[in-house]
This record gives C-alpha cells, sequence and structure tokens, in this order.
C-alpha cells in the first residue's frame, strides 16, 4: 500500500471517531530528541528517572542510609523542579513498594479525586455534546484534588529511615540557587501555548520578549523552595490545610474558566494502600498497580493473551510479534474502557479479566488477519457498562529504586496533560486530572464506569511493575509515562526482557508499536517501519508517529543491579 492510502487509512479511523480514542497512542508528550544509551551497572543500590539532577538528589539520600521510598521522596520534590511539565506536588502517583526482608508487596494511591461538588456533565456543553478538550484542560475545572504529598507521606510512615524534612533539602537547595534549564523543558515551552497565560508561569519560565528560558540558562524559583520549606516542616498537613491550601483554591477558582475545588476537598483528602494485581507470565510472576490504575490489569490481559495467542513462536522484532502484540492490545484496551474505574464507586471485575479461561476466549479471536476494532468482552463477575471515549493524554514520569537493603520502589507520578491545568500555584503546577475522567457519563443508554461522581478517582494508564523469579526473587522494576500508550510502552519492555532475553537497557529501546483502539502504532524512525508491507497485507492499518515513552528501570545482575533509561528523554541511571 502507497503512504498516500496509508495515510488515509488512517484518516478514516478518525472521522469514524475511532482514533479518537488512541490520542494517547498518537499524540504523546511532545518529543525532543533521541542519545542512544548504555545500562549501568551497581552493586549496592540504583535510581533511575528521568533527569539527572533528580536522579543525583535520590543517591545523595540512598548515600546518606536513606530507603528507597525516601530517595523516591527526594526525587520526587526535584522532578516537580526540573520536569514541572509531567509531575509533581500539584497532582498524585501511584506508587508500590517491595520490602526484601519481609518479602512484602504493597501499593500505595496517591489519585487525585474530583471535588465534591463535582457533577457529571463537567465537561459537556448545554446540548450535551463533549467540551473541547483543550478548552477543559487549561482550566480550573480540570483540576482534581493532589494526592502525591499524602502518598508519600504514607509510604514514608511505613518504610522510611530518614527524616521527612531531610528530603526536601536537595530540592530547596537546586531552587534556591538555581539550574541549568533543562534542553527538554526549554523545547516544551517553546511549543506550549496556553502557559504562558498565567501570570506566575510567565514570570518563571518566559522573559519580557515572551521567549521561554532558554536551554542552559539559570532557573530558580525562589517561591517553589519556600513551599518545600513549609511542607518539610510541617508535613503533608502544611499543603492541605492553611495558607498554601488557601491559594490552592483561589487560584483554581479566579481562572476564566473556573473550577470548584474547596478547601475541605484539600483536607479531606486520604491516599490509600491498594492491593496489588499479580498474575504469572511464563515462568515470572508480574505485579502491577490495580484499579483506579487501569495499568496493572491492561498488562497482563495484554501479557496473557500474547500467552495464549501463539506468541511463543514469533520472532523477536518480526511482523508476527508486532501483529499478535496488536491483536492482543486491541482486547485488552477494548475491555480496560469498559470496565475499568474507581473501585470505591465501581465493582471491579479485575479477577474476571485475568480469568484465564476468559483470557483463552478472547485469545481465540485472534487470527492471521487484523480484527479492527472488537467489542469489549463480559469477563466473570462484570457489569453491564457503556464505554466512553479515551480522554487521558499523556504527561506523567516514572521512578525505578532500589536501595542498599535490596527494598525497592516503582512508582509513576503525574500532573496528566503536558504543564498540567497550566495553572501555577506557589511555584508548582496544579493537574488537569478532572480530564481523565470520560466527559460525557453513559454511552449507548449505559453508565459509564469512568464516569465524573464526587469524591472519585479517575482512570489511570500508569502502571508501576515489578518483575519476580519462580522463587519470588525480585528481577526488575520497569514503568513509564505515556497516558494509555503506557500499558503498550511497559507490555513491550516485559516482552523484550522475558520472551526476548534482552538487558533492561536493549528492552526500553526496542522500537514502540502496538494497538489500542484505532490504527497499529509504529514508531516513527524505526526499524519496525519496514514491517509496514507485511503487516498491510494481514490487514492492519497503520499509523507512524514519534511515541515519547520515558521507561525507566532497573533489573537484577548477579549480585548487583543493571539500570536503563529510555533513549527518547533526558532521564538517566545511577547506582554505587
Amino acid at each position: 500500500m502507497s503512504p498516500t492510502l496509508r495515510v488515509a487509512g488512517a484518516l478514516l479511523f478518525l472521522l469514524c471517531g475511532v482514533d479518537a480514542r488512541s490520542q494517547g497512542l498518537l499524540n504523546p508528550e511532545g518529543e525532543t530528541g533521541y542519545e542512544p544509551k548504555q545500562a549501568v551497572l551497581a552493586s549496592r543500590y540504583m535510581v533511575v528517572a528521568a533527569n539527572p539532577l533528580a536522579v543525583d538528589a535520590g543517591i545523595e539520600i540512598l548515600r546518606a542510609g536513606g530507603s528507597a521510598v525516601d530517595a523516591a521522596i527526594a526525587v520526587q520534590m526535584v522532578l516537580g523542579l526540573v520536569e514541572p511539565q509531567s509531575s509533581g506536588i500539584g497532582g498524585g502517583l501511584f506508587l508500590m513498594h517491595w520490602a526484601e526482608e519481609a518479602r512484602a508487596l504493597q501499593s500505595y494511591d496517591g489519585r487525585e479525586t474530583a471535588p465534591m461538588a463535582a457533577k457529571a456533565v463537567r465537561f459537556a456543553d448545554a446540548l450535551g455534546r463533549p467540551m473541547d478538550r483543550y478548552e477543559a484542560i487549561a482550566s480550573g475545572l480540570a483540576v482534581g484534588t493532589p494526592g502525591a504529598l499524602r502518598a508519600l507521606e504514607l509510604a514514608h510512615r511505613k518504610h522510611g529511615r530518614l527524616p521527612w524534612a531531610s528530603l526536601f533539602a536537595p530540592a530547596i537547595r537546586l531552587a534556591q540557587e538555581g539550574f541549568p534549564t533543562p534542553r527538554r523543558l526549554s523545547r516544551l515551552l517553546a511549543r506550549e501555548k496556553h502557559l504562558a497565560m498565567d501570570p506566575a508561569a510567565n514570570a518563571l519560565y518566559y522573559g519580557a520578549d515572551g521567549r521561554p528560558k532558554r536551554a542552559g540558562a539559570i532557573l530558580k524559583n525562589a517561591a517553589y523552595a519556600e513551599t518545600l520549606e513549609q511542607i518539610a516542616a510541617r508535613g503533608a498537613d502544611a499543603f492541605y490545610r492553611g495558607p498554601i491550601a488557601q491559594d490552592v483554591v483561589a487560584a483554581v477558582k479566579a481562572h476564566v474558566r473556573p473550577g470548584d475545588l474547596s478547601l475541605e476537598d484539600l483536607a479531606l483528602y486520604a491516599a490509600k494502600e491498594r492491593e496489588p494485581v499479580c498474575g504469572a507470565y511464563r515462568d515470572r510472576r508480574i505485579c502491577g498497580m490495580g484499579p483506579p490504575s487501569s495499568g496493572g490489569p491492561t498488562v497482563l490481559g495484554l501479557l496473557g493473551l500474547l500467552e495464549r495467542s501463539g506468541f511463543d513462536r514469533a520472532a523477536p522484532g518480526s511482523e508476527l510479534a508486532v501483529h499478535l502484540f496488536s491483536e492482543a492490545g486491541r482486547l485488552a484496551y477494548a475491555d480496560r474502557l469498559r470496565y475499568l474505574a474507581d473501585p470505591d464507586f465501581v465493582p471491579q471485575p479485575v479477577a474476571g479479566l485475568l480469568d484465564p479461561a476468559y483470557l483463552k476466549e478472547r485469545a481465540a479471536l485472534i487470527g492471521e488477519r487484523a480484527m479492527g476494532a472488537p467489542r469489549a468482552g463480559r469477563p466473570p463477575g462484570a457489569l453491564a457498562l457503556g464505554d466512553a471515549a479515551e480522554t487521558e493524554l499523556a504527561g506523567t514520569s516514572h521512578v525505578s529504586i532500589v536501595d542498599a537493603e535490596g527494598n525497592a520502589v516503582a512508582m509513576t507520578t503525574t500532573i496528566e496533560n503536558q504543564f498540567g491545568s497550566r495553572i501555577m500555584v506557589r511555584g508548582f503546577l496544579l493537574n488537569n486530572q478532572m480530564t481523565d475522567f470520560a466527559f460525557l457519563p453513559e454511552f449507548e443508554g449505559r453508565p459509564a464506569a469512568n464516569r465524573v461522581e464526587p469524591g472519585k478517582r479517575p482512570r489511570s494508564s500508569m502502571a508501576p511493575t515489578f518483575v519476580f523469579d519462580r522463587e519470588g526473587r525480585l528481577q526488575a522494576i520497569v514503568g513509564s509515562p505515556g497516558g494509555p500508550a503506557i500499558i503498550n510502552y511497559v507490555a513491550k519492555t516485559l516482552v523484550g526482557l522475558i520472551d526476548w532475553s534482552l538487558d533492561i537497557q536493549s528492552a526500553i529501546a526496542l522500537p514502540n508499536f502496538g494497538a489500542a483502539y484505532g490504527p497499529t502504532v509504529i514508531e516513527r524512525g524505526s526499524a519496525y517501519e519496514d514491517l509496514a508491507d507485511a503487516l498491510e497485507r494481514r490487514g492492519h492499518t497503520l499509523s507512524f508517529s514519534v511515541q515519547t515513552s520515558g521507561l525507566h528501570g532497573i533489573e537484577r545482575a548477579g549480585s548487583g543491579w543493571r539500570g536503563g533509561a529510555d533513549p527518547r528523554r533526558e532521564g538517566v541511571a545511577k547506582g554505587e
């Protein structure tokens, strides 16, 4: 098929409304370059994160005897400073923790919640039509109650070793003294259309001529330093009660499209400990985050379908491998879209989705040719629900850490879209997590599981993941940003590690590929573009796009650890 016909095929999906559901696969957070990277070895501990300054903060804490959770807190505070477009204290996170001595796995839910005044038709106009996406995102309506600090506080209470206040020192120091503006931040600022409308963000990131900070220019954020000093001294309460909370609420309500976040919403927010979702793949045990994240169940579902569809006979990087992976993705994403949401509001059929008999039944739908857009199945325990268009976008950051005792953290953290709601308060950006809910509350007369409800947590695709061997030893940690594409990014990396016997760096660097609700997506400029003709003969409609994953992983290497960072972003692995 000619390139023109390939483009026409992708446009047909778009016009039919199918490809609009796969925005996270086609429009990831902006691309800013590709830099090949080498795996890094360490004998005692390791940190992999999206910016070298954040990694250095984590290493500083581990060197001082801190735990993996201690290091994660320090890393997050620096990420909010040097990678503000992706995560921060104005957003939320999911954190998974492995306690080596106790052989215990725990997961912590710091997902944002809908304000108690939220209504189901929040993002619909008077005629019941969904609001323009970016009109909704860059608004006070988009801001949910931030959860990151409460989750970190809860994890620190259970797994921290160093004093809470000491974990903020690296970020406070950098904010006060300044740091070179990262190239990625500078380039994304240059493409951003909404952030400069916020006076505080404009003053911080743009010059009098309206141009963004150039890469390498020293950037200081005194307001953020002062905010962190208060949180370091008084704990998370300094954020959720008092002057900071008052300023957050005031900023949301003062926006030209005001939101309804209240002081009560902030004061009552609670992080939750959730049960991890685990399942077998080949001879490994894979564990991930459960609802309200769809990441763990959907990654496991995709892998379970691969195991039952002959993926073991597909050569690495072959058109058969891409075909089977994409078909399994379509089935897993279809179920995700219909069923997965906040378990406190909607019964979750996770056990049914991962039931071997159900996976076998769904895998039987995978044939020699592309199936198009499948309907969701009906797993055991599922309610009759309606589908809802995909709304999640692709900001976010992932952190992988192992400390000197072998305790580990996989943390995926986000303010949702690039630069979140574009509302800055006291040196940090507020999330736009409310736009992760379905814009319309029902579909074909049936309620959408992910509809807006007061106090509810929007569905996420974040997939912090642990891999264990058959004896229960931790083998690998991985996760990524990327909106709904996170699921494919993580599953691809697991396939590289487990099926194709690659090291963590090579598995991360594999071309990104897969499908969700529309075309089969192939990473533009990758070797997998050469598979196009063979895939089209199988009936695939193809889309070639930049796939800016930010995979960060660690794997066991003898008596030590090997780390890998995504060549598509600025992250690094470092250890001692």
